[in-house]
């Protein structure tokens, strides 16, 4: 039920000191990002951005967040509030910080761990900073802490929420602990001591704020900031075509049957909100593809954040109009002791099925089909020089989907996905790997009046064996096409082996002896239109750069160049 007032209603505040406060917190969530990435230690974080952070009022209402990752924020907004609930907020003091990975009952995938902080002024709480970030590795059955795993147990470390810094102290006990089920432990310590550094200063901005501005005001103007996005929100929500909208589509492969993992979506548009449900997706499985309640929610506020304002506040004004009918036991509201390190596989995948059945309503405004995959690639093994053990992980950029008016860009992170691509000179520097090769793939684009964006090649040379996990998807659907396009073309994973191309399944775990190479090559995105409707100038200008072949080219567009 709406707890926004009427606008007659409201108490009045000050429109600049509204203004003033709003763009402050979303800068202390922002300063906190900072603060974050330049005191990582892991490429992951540091460089590749795999993060996010956020502020809770006292009530554990979402407030600001800091825009990094939009898988991320949408599933903070259940994980925070019942970690702090499940904890006590009672418990919690200045100066303490909580940490947990659990994703049961509202967490993510165990690599996420989210560390949790009050925000006392005049000895009273005025609420809470988090941030999350993806560690390199937890633990579990393969270096990078991904892999086809049967159950939760197998993937690394599972903290519940727990005190690790105790009125500004690091709790020794648990902090050892927990690194001792971790193998890059320098590392993954650095990364600790950077997210507690985060919210540090996401504490001190706040405080400041409450400073400068009286505790009573920042609480009011927090509490109005809500409101006034719930009625904007509304607003926006109220311009769209009302309706219901469904469709149906897959995850390849669970990495231990050929079965497709099915998922269906149904979306309903109105002006008192959005409702999605998701019944008719597969049950979970002992596969690494299931998706816990807060991932799918987050797929859900990404789709309806696409579909208005950009500009629009994200905040709990936002997502209290956001509903999702998860049925439990499912791929999308997965239970204990469920596998859930793929998940973000099949969140995203998700966002693809929710925009197909939404792209006749919107036809002008969304994509075909996309990459639609997180595209993990870990590994790791122990430095025979300094005895540790070094984990890599990264996600594979792949190509976006034509829309009306435009190509779909090349080799982006697709949908939620925000990270950036870890650099080569970086990657080879840190770890036992050269990048032989780093390309686009050309004819991997869905042809179409606007064609899908290209799929990416990147190629891994080891001189020492090594422990290498594909955790992806796409072998064997690439992704749609829409109003007759073509679809994009199949990602494929390959050994490289004495010169000989082995295909790899889409999830699997190896040994790597020196000299062999793991060559990534990820789907193109889906064409947009009809092939034979495409300006002839673009295509000229695609074959000219080496995108599309001439022979393509002259096959599927009918060029005459």
């Amino acid at each position: 039920m709406s707890t926004a007032k009427d606008p007659a209603e409201a108490e009045l505040i000050d429109p600049i000191a509204f203004e003033v406060i709003r763009n402050a917190l979303v800068a202390a969530t922002d300063e906190m990002v900072l603060t974050l990435r330049r005191s990582a230690y892991s490429t992951n974080i540091k460089t590749r951005s795999d993060f996010s952070c956020s502020f809770f009022d006292a009530e554990l209402r979402s407030v600001a967040q800091g825009f990094t990752q939009p898988v991320h924020l949408g599933s903070m907004v259940k994980q925070i509030p019942r970690a702090i609930s499940d904890y006590g907020p009672e418990r919690l003091g200045p100066g303490d910080v909580l940490i947990t990975n659990d994703p049961f009952p509202s967490g993510v995938h165990l690599n996420d761990i989210s560390l949790i902080s009050p925000v006392h002024a005049d000895g009273e709480l005025i609420g809470y900073v988090a941030n999350l970030a993806h560690h390199v590795d937890v633990g579990g059955g393969a270096p990078a802490s991904i892999g086809a795993f049967r159950e939760v147990f197998q993937e690394g470390v599972i903290i519940p929420p727990v005190k690790v810094v105790a009125a500004g102290r690091i709790v020794d006990d648990v902090f050892r602990l927990i690194l001792s089920q971790i193998r890059s432990k320098h590392e993954t310590a650095g990364d600790f001591r950077a997210q507690i550094a985060a919210n540090a200063t996401g504490v001190r901005r706040v405080q400041a704020l409450a400073a400068r501005h009286g505790r009573e005001t920042l609480v009011a103007t927090m509490t109005e900031l809500l409101d006034y996005t719930e009625r904007r929100t509304r607003a926006a929500l109220a311009a769209l075509p009302a309706g219901a909208y469904e469709a149906a589509g897959a995850v390849d492969t669970d990495g231990y049957t050929d079965a497709p993992v099915q998922l269906r979506a149904r979306v309903e548009l109105a002006a008192t909100g959005v409702r999605f449900d998701t019944t008719g997706s597969d049950a979970q499985r002992r596969a690494p593809v299931n998706s816990t309640y807060a991932q799918t929610f987050s797929a859900c506020a990404y789709v309806v954040k696409c579909l208005i304002d950009p500009d629009l506040p994200v905040n709990d004004g936002f997502y209290r109009l956001i509903s999702l009918d998860a049925p439990l036991g499912s791929v999308t509201n997965c239970t204990w002791p469920a596998p859930v390190v793929g998940g973000w596989e099949t969140q995203t995948r998700l966002v693809d099925v929710i925009f197909r059945a939404l792209l006749p309503a919107f036809p002008d405004r969304l994509p075909a089909g996309t990459k639609a995959m997180m595209c993990h690639a870990g590994f790791g093994g122990i430095d025979d020089e300094t005895g540790e053990y070094t984990c890599f992980l990264e996600t594979f950029a792949g190509g976006y989907g034509g829309r009306a008016g435009s190509d779909g860009p090349d080799v982006v992170q697709t949908h939620g996905q925000n990270t950036e691509n870890a650099p080569v000179e970086e990657t080879e520097l840190n770890y036992p790997v050269r990048i032989t090769q780093l390309a686009l793939i050309e004819d991997s684009d869905g042809a179409g009046r606007f064609r899908g964006g290209l799929g990416l090649r990147k190629d891994f040379l080891f001189d020492r064996p090594t422990t290498f996990t594909v955790l992806a998807d796409r072998t064997l659907t690439g992704p749609l096409g829409a109003f007759g396009g073509q679809d994009g073309k199949v990602a494929q994973y390959v050994l490289i082996r004495e010169g000989v191309e082995h295909e790899l399944p889409a999830k699997t775990t190896l040994e790597l002896r020196a000299g062999d190479t793991i060559s990534y090559r990820t789907c193109g995105g889906g064409g947009y239109g009809l092939p034979r409707e495409r300006d002839p100038v673009r295509i000229a200008r695609d074959v000219r750069e080496g995108k599309v072949s001439a022979e393509r080219a002259h096959a599927v567009y009918g060029w005459g160049g």
